[in-house]
């Protein structure tokens, strides 16, 4: 299945709601958002119809509970959840170089929903680690593991890792 978050064109919504996408199509779902979604099982009714070429999209996650960055050498590090944006949105930092990645979004019972691009923001004229904490664009769109998972990552043993003492939570990134 492949869900978002979108808002119609008119009226514009800052956050919008989730949807799931069909062909050219996409549905409303009864959900506040995809984390929401995501808490109730992955499943949610249908409302309004839309075309694809009506909507804006947003965010999947717009405030993720934590956003974990993993290396080659499978450890991590936190970025900042409050940076999300989405596609197309200014990173805010001129000359900001991309990174590009995968996140996987947990949901219920700390299994992993869907999976997502997603660009890390890298500013090399800023020091420390302020050359990382601005900018992290999530989306637009998210695919359910059983329509396929991102090759070449042990997905599983990343969200292992991250679960280990602590709890994962719906809306938790895990970035590879």
């Amino acid at each position: 299945m492949k869900l978002c978050m979108f808002s119609p064109t008119e009226p514009f919504l800052e956050r919008g709601w989730p949807g799931r996408i069909d062909g050219d199509r996409l549905f409303q779902l009864a959900a506040q958002t995809l984390q929401s979604f995501f808490t109730g099982g992955g499943q949610a009714r249908e409302h309004a119809e839309y075309p694809l070429a009506d909507v804006v999209f947003r965010a999947p996650v717009l405030h993720p509970p934590s956003v974990r960055v993993f290396d080659e050498d499978g450890d991590f590090v936190f970025a900042n959840p409050a940076a999300i944006k989405a596609v197309g949105e200014d990173p805010g930092v001129p000359g900001a170089e991309q990174v590009e990645r995968v996140a996987a979004i947990i949901g219920a019972d700390g299994a992993i929903g869907g999976f997502t691009p997603l660009v890390e923001w890298v500013a090399p004229k800023l020091r420390g680690g302020k050359q990382r904490d601005f900018a992290l664009t999530l989306g637009p769109v998210v695919t359910t593991p059983d329509e396929g998972v991102p090759p070449g990552v042990d997905w599983e043993r990343l969200v292992a890792h991250a679960r280990e003492n602590t709890m994962l939570y719906p809306g938790d990134l895990i970035v590879r």
